[in-house]
């Protein structure tokens, strides 16, 4: 936000322009993404928790809210696309989540945990999709999200079988698993039991938000620095903004600014 960086239009304002023109809506995308990157390399940032691929349903959590681009998987899909390479045209690696899928929450997460009940065939068509089509993306946050026809006990994040059988099975995702914060209330217990369940469902590390002290210290309590498999998914992420363009940040935010005029 200013003084730090300009406000910008929600995912949703993308959606909205997306199914007016499809061709404005990526274009306007990869814009805002490649702002993004001038806006956080300044602060020596090179990473960013976009794109949401979330495909949110009717009556669902607002807690995606206007950051979905669409209700449909097509949109979120190329509009994602769009975003996440905007970022690493700019040295910034994309983050996609909510793997493997947060729009059919009908509680925030922030404060409660959610169950989905939809069948399989369901999740696999609608929720999926996005994450399936780029499952190529170098990075993605998971959902604290129970999926009752996967693992009616444990959500997305600490959940061994959504990780290996979803996420890395059926969506195919093979990069850098980071949790969703872990400061949000949707999971249970303290927070060394917390950072022990989620890297033993599989994930590579384990986010923790809000800088309490006494939270960071139980989380590290439970943590090692990376290696093995998530050492190796960490190196080949960061191949991925080697070659930053040379894009003139004066004309971009020109450019944008005739999509979306007075972005201050």
């Amino acid at each position: 936000r200013p003084p730090l960086a300009p406000n910008y239009p929600a995912g949703g304002a993308l959606g909205a322009l997306w199914r007016n023109d499809h061709d404005a809506g990526n274009r306007a995308a990869w814009l805002m993404a490649r702002l993004h990157a001038f806006d956080l390399l300044r602060y020596g940032i090179t990473a960013d928790c976009l794109p949401v691929l979330d495909v949110p349903i009717e009556g669902a959590s607002d807690v995606i809210g206007a950051r979905a681009y669409g209700k449909e998987p097509r949109s979120v899909i190329e509009l994602g696309r769009a975003a996440a390479e905007g970022l690493m045209s700019g040295g910034v690696l994309p983050v996609m989540k909510h793997i493997p899928g947060h729009g059919r929450a009908f509680a925030d997460t922030h404060f409660e945990l959610p169950t989905v009940d939809a069948s399989m065939s369901d999740l696999q068509r609608h929720d999926f999709a996005p994450f399936r089509e780029l499952n190529h993306l170098p990075m993605a946050m998971t959902a604290h999200v129970v999926y009752s026809a996967i693992d009616p006990k444990n959500p997305a994040t600490t959940s061994g079988k959504v990780i290996d059988e979803i996420i890395r099975g059926e969506i195919g995702f093979d990069g850098l698993l980071m949790s969703d914060d872990t400061s949000m209330k949707a999971l249970s217990g303290d927070f060394p039991t917390k950072a022990a369940a989620i890297l033993a469902a599989g994930c590579d590390l384990v986010l923790h938000c809000n800088g309490v002290f006494e939270e960071m210290a139980g989380i590290a309590s439970r943590t090692t620095g990376l290696e093995g498999t998530s050492l190796q998914r960490a190196q080949r992420a960061l191949t991925y903004i080697k070659n930053r363009d040379r894009a003139d940040e004066a004309e971009i935010r020109a450019e944008f600014a005739t999509y979306f005029d007075a972005v201050a």
